[in-house]
C-alpha cells in the first residue's frame, strides 16, 4: 500500500510583469486517486500545476509536501500538453528515465518491452520518436513518465487535439496507473473526460481556488454560481 501523500500551500502567489496570475492560494490537499483541475481559459490551471511540481517558482508563499522536497520531486513525473520527444528511438525514450536512476540494463530492457506493449508501440521500438503521430507521441510521453512508477503524475491537457480512439487509449492507461497506486493531478477542458476520471475536483477562477471537493458532489451540486455556470457551458468573466 502506497504511503499517504499531501501537499500544503500557504498564501501561494505568482506574479508576472507585476500582474497576479495565480493566488493567493491556501490549500491542504490530500493527493489521492485522480484529481482534476478545472476552470476557464486563463484561470491559472497550468501555472498551478507547474507550481505543484516545482517547475515554476511562486513569487511568494510556502508550499510543503508531506515528505522532503527532494524526495517529493523524485517521486513525481510531469507530462506537458505538447509532449517533448528526445531525438532518439522509441526504445531510447522509454529507457532514458530508468538510465537516469541507474537501473540495471536487463531490468531496463524488460521494463521497456513491457511498457512498449502497454502503450501499443511494441512494433515501433526502433522508430524515431519525433516522427510518431500526435497520439503516439502522447502515449510515449505517458509511458516514459509512468515507467518509473511515480507516486504522483502531473498532466497538462494530455488529450488535447487527439481523436476519440487515442483519448480512450490514454484514459485506459491513466486508469490502470491509478489502480497500482499512482496519484494523478490533471488539467482538462473536456468536462466529459473530467466526469469519467475525477475522484476530486479543484475549480480555479481568475487565478484563485474557487471551489474544491469530491467529484460526485461538484458535478451534481456545485456550491457556487460560477461553478454551476461553468458546468452549464456559460461564459464566465
Amino acid at each position: 500500500m502506497s504511503q499517504p501523500i499531501s501537499v500544503y500551500l500557504n498564501s501561494i502567489l505568482v506574479k508576472r510583469r507585476g500582474k497576479t496570475v495565480l493566488g493567493p492560494i491556501d490549500l491542504d490537499l490530500k493527493v489521492d486517486g485522480f484529481t482534476i483541475l478545472l476552470g476557464p481559459n486563463g484561470s491559472g490551471k497550468t501555472t498551478f500545476l507547474r507550481i505543484l511540481h516545482g517547475v515554476e517558482r511562486a513569487s511568494s508563499g510556502v508550499m510543503q509536501w508531506s515528505m522532503p522536497n527532494e524526495q517529493a520531486h523524485q517521486a513525481q513525473a510531469y507530462v506537458f500538453q505538447s509532449p517533448i520527444m528526445l531525438r532518439r528511438s522509441v526504445r531510447q525514450n522509454l529507457a532514458y528515465p530508468l538510465q537516469l536512476i541507474g537501473m540495471d540494463k536487463d531490468e531496463i530492457s524488460s521494463r521497456v518491452s513491457e511498457w512498449a506493449q502497454k502503450i501499443g508501440l511494441q512494433d515501433a521500438l526502433e522508430f524515431p520518436a519525433p516522427r510518431l503521430s500526435g497520439g503516439e507521441k502522447q502515449k510515449l510521453a505517458l509511458g516514459r513518465a509512468l515507467i518509473r512508477m511515480p507516486d504522483v503524475l502531473f498532466l497538462d491537457e494530455p488529450c488535447a487535439n487527439l481523436d476519440g480512439r487515442s483519448t480512450r487509449e490514454i484514459e485506459d492507461l491513466l486508469h490502470d496507473a491509478t489502480q497500482v497506486g499512482t496519484r494523478i493531478i490533471m488539467t482538462t477542458h473536456d468536462l466529459g473526460q473530467a466526469r469519467r476520471l475525477a475522484d476530486s475536483v479543484l475549480f480555479l477562477l481568475n487565478g484563485t481556488l474557487h471551489e474544491k471537493g469530491p467529484a460526485s458532489i461538484f458535478f451534481a451540486m456545485p456550491r457556487t454560481i460560477e461553478a454551476k455556470a461553468f458546468l452549464n457551458g456559460d461564459i464566465i468573466e
